[in-house]
């Protein structure tokens, strides 16, 4: 089968990346979130995918599976916890540890298998493993941005996927015969020249797609285990568990030198050239030295301590929206987002809103489902909201229009959306629909700013993350 991407003759890793991603955006092959640079891509036909994974050999005889956590291989992850084997998920950017092992409830159904799946459940449902922990694993299930049919894989650009594999290679839990599959979109089936790829890049030996499986038969020689002298100190800070490995493999005799300023893993992704501001010429001070003299007017302090006293006092229009809907239980968490201001793009300045504000109930949201994802669905049914106030845990989001006839306007975009698989509840909230015809919003006040002195510790809990 002729790939459908061509790739030009001297092409670079990041070259191949970049044509990828914009043939899916082009011809609208992926689901949320989009857009899918930069991402491992969620495509249209994952699960079909995903579902070609039962019928490996390898994986039937299997006992442990480690799956990345990216969304396109979610069922991956659905699939392998069915058919009650050990589920392995490394954590997100290695930020706390290498992976996590999934322990769904003792006699889970399938609808609480998808949940333990989704990326909610990996948090939820799941218990991290050291790197002292004896741990065999038979397959591994990597995601890519484009692949070739001899087995060459490139990932988005960060080399998460390499550096899991060379960290279980060094922990003893992979070996020369452990098959690595990858689950892509037919059009991510390119060829990828064999020179592009170093002694640290993951290869594979199965690639599924929603039409076909590929064995690859490579003979390119997997990762050996974490080069030292391609890692820096900066890489050591961002992946802590990688000082505690260095250390492992000191104590075992190995050599562990790190490169001088070694950018990382990945070496083809093209600099940013910092944006600079235009330089402006700084009073000097009586030794006739250049420093730039930084001075804050006393209405200018008022305003910054204005504004960090409404920051920790937005809590109290999370309370009012939580008895809209019910009691939430102590201990949950709600996110506020602002979408945009009066200016698309700009942070939100809180003199910016209006005095008041028409609030939308958006129920029946779907475990797993990211807020960038409903965020992302909001923007392309032209209802963003001046600000969205994020319950996933309860399965239900507030959003804030600046008055009721953008709220209706909202209202009747999202009737009939539909995120993974599920129909969502667009409504008023209900302490706007009393004494009013059905569908006929109201506005309501915005709480006045209290006083930081004033603050009641409940007004606190929330978690206020901005655009």
């Amino acid at each position: 089968m002729e790939p459908v991407i061509k790739i030009n003759p001297g092409a670079s890793k990041w070259d191949i990346r970049q044509k990828v991603w914009d043939y899916i955006e082009e011809k609208n092959l992926a689901n949320f979130p989009r857009p899918v640079h930069n991402r491992i891509p969620n495509f249209k036909g994952s699960i079909q995918a995903c579902n070609r994974l039962t019928e490996l050999q390898q994986f039937k005889s299997s006992q442990t599976v480690k799956v990345n956590p990216d969304r396109p291989q979610q069922q991956a992850r659905f699939v392998t916890l069915e058919a009650h084997k050990t589920l392995l998920v490394p954590t997100p950017r290695l930020r706390t540890g290498l992976f996590n092992r999934i322990t769904p409830p003792q006699g889970a159904s399938k609808e609480q298998l998808r949940i333990c799946s989704s990326s909610q459940g990996v948090k939820d449902f799941s218990v991290p493993v050291g790197l002292d922990a004896k741990v065999k694993v038979d397959l591994v299930v990597v995601g890519s941005v484009a692949v070739s049919e001899k087995g060459c894989r490139i990932g988005k650009g960060e080399g998460f996927a390499d550096m899991e594999y060379a960290m279980m290679v060094s922990m003893g839990a992979v070996n020369e015969n452990t098959v690595v599959v990858t689950v892509v979109h037919d059009c991510q089936v390119v060829d990828i020249p064999e020179e592009l790829m170093a002694s640290h890049d993951l290869t594979v030996d199965f690639i599924l797609t929603p039409t076909r499986v590929i064995e690859t038969h490579c003979k390119l020689p997997k990762p050996q285990g974490i080069i030292w002298n391609k890692l820096d100190d900066e890489k050591l800070e961002k992946i802590p568990i990688l000082k505690k490995l260095r250390a492992l493999e000191e104590q075992a005799g190995k050599d562990v030198t790190m490169g001088p300023t070694s950018p990382g893993v990945e070496t083809d992704r093209p600099k940013q050239q910092p944006k600079r501001r235009p330089r402006q010429n700084p009073p000097q001070d009586a030794e006739g030295d250049d420093r730039p003299e930084r001075r804050v007017e006393p209405e200018q302090k008022a305003r910054q301590q204005t504004a960090r006293v409404r920051k920790e006092s937005r809590g109290e229009g999370r309370g009012e929206k939580e008895k809209e809907a019910g009691n939430v239980p102590k201990g949950k968490t709600t996110m506020i987002v602002k979408e945009h201001g009066p200016q698309e793009g700009e942070a939100a300045n809180e003199s910016k809103f209006p005095p008041s504000v028409t609030t939308v109930y958006l129920g029946g949201i779907p475990a797993g489902l990211r807020v960038s994802e409903l965020k992302t669905a909001l923007r392309e049914k032209k209802a963003a909201p001046l600000r969205l106030t994020w319950q996933g845990a309860q399965h239900r989001a507030f959003l804030d229009y600046i008055d009721p006839q953008a709220a209706d306007q909202a209202l009747e975009a999202l009737q009939g959306l539909s995120l993974n698989g599920h129909n969502l509840q667009a409504e008023m909230a209900k302490s706007q629909r009393g004494g009013r015809r059905s569908g006929q919003p109201s506005k309501r006040q915005r709480p006045p700013i209290v006083s930081k002195s004033k603050i009641p510790p409940e007004t606190k809990s929330g978690t206020e993350v901005p655009e």
